[in-house]
């Protein structure tokens, strides 16, 4: 495409903010709640992350496209996010292992995205005005797309699970492998189920409303449920599979919208932030052992800290040292625990992979 030929596109937030920029590919229109990540690097994986579903995603990092597109950098089967802003848009890559041109890319997955957008104004703005839905688009009546706006659904309360999981259950990993685990899919990401194996780990993974009755059928080691777009609190069906893997006293592990729904299904709240976390170097301590994590995030929501800390039955493990709230926590009587944030992304450092490791000793321990 010649840089020429595109037209004006603009980004417009809930509130009346307007930005200018151009387009990328397609016309048309986008809607979502706005989000900013901050990573450098990764934005093949954040796009196909189930977690963004339902966003439009603004990209921190000045170039977006540069080092192209590889089949096998893909957290689903397509890209997720509803749309990216971003500032520049490279429409030649140079990597050598790169499959295709992330234009062409979008082009195939019909995604609307825009570029040539100051993204620190928008960045500065959104951190003091906090997450809000927004939309992307070629049309240039502003009016009209503030009335579009309006029907767009906020995320708080928002249900998207369901948008992302698998409708059937699959297998993944070696038959043989000697650990069985029952996943439950409310957005999972591939790079944990790759964990999950290259550790000696048979998944089968489950639709988003699973019963523990279907789950429990591949008489598993261990239980885990998977990270997730949306609000955790309309997850009724999670909740209650998570109770009865707690009173079984399973081994279970949960990962960012699985460690929300693990916190409601023992009355403990959560609730939506100011902007979230969203990028690869989010600073995490590990209180029980002292040591920090440079960690990867992407969650809009959080579990309350002081219900955890007030709670019999648990005890908080990690701590998000940016803001102070609450990166991980465990059961004191339970086979069960939970992280906020992402040990299967690997954007450089691996601090956080040994919770895969831990899982698997509480099931070695649980078999014994």
């Amino acid at each position: 495409m010649k840089y020429t030929q595109r037209k004006k596109a603009i980004l417009l937030l809930a509130d009346g903010t307007v930005f200018e920029g151009k387009s990328i590919g397609r016309d048309g229109t986008s809607f979502g709640e706005i989000c900013y990540n901050t990573g450098m690097t990764g934005y093949q994986e954040i796009f196909t992350d189930p977690s963004y579903f339902g966003q439009l995603m603004l990209a921190t990092n000045a170039h977006i496209g540069n080092y192209g597109v590889n089949n096998d950098e893909v957290e689903s089967d397509s890209i997720k996010i509803a749309g990216l802003v971003c500032k520049n848009f490279s429409f030649n890559y140079s990597r050598e292992d790169a499959d295709d041109s992330l234009e062409n890319y979008f082009e195939k997955e019909n995604l609307m995205a825009i570029s040539d957008v100051d993204t620190r104004a928008v960045v500065r703005y959104i951190r003091d005005k906090g997450a809000m839905n927004a939309v992307i688009s070629t049309e240039t009546n502003i009016e009209v797309l503030k009335e579009q706006l309006k029907s767009v659904p906020d995320m708080n309360g928002l249900e998207l699970a369901s948008k992302v999981s698998t409708k059937e259950p699959y297998f993944f990993g070696d038959e043989n492998a000697p650990i069985k685990i029952s996943a439950l899919d409310i957005g999972i990401k591939k790079n944990i189920l790759k964990n999950l194996a290259n550790r000696g780990c048979y998944i089968k993974v489950f639709p988003f409303n699973a019963t523990f009755e279907e789950m429990n059928a591949f008489n598993p080691d261990g239980f885990f449920l998977s990270n997730g777009p949306g609000d955790p609190e309309p997850l009724k069906e999670a909740q209650e599979l998570a109770r009865e893997i707690i009173k079984r006293d399973l081994p279970l592990f949960g990962i960012c919208l699985g460690h929300q729904v693990i916190a409601l299904a023992n009355g403990i709240s959560t609730f939506k932030m100011h902007n979230g976390h969203r990028g690869i170097n989010h600073p995490v301590k590990n209180v029980l052992t002292g040591k920090g994590e440079v960690t990867s995030q992407n969650h809009g929501f959080v579990v309350k800290r002081v219900d955890v800390e007030t709670h019999k039955d648990f005890e908080v493990t990690h701590i998000h040292l940016n803001d102070e709230t609450l990166a991980g926590m465990r059961m004191k009587n339970k086979n069960c625990f939970s992280v906020q944030y992402h040990p299967e992304a690997s954007p450089g450092p691996h601090d956080s992979s040994y919770l895969f490791d831990q899982f698997i000793e509480n099931i070695k321990t649980s078999k014994k």
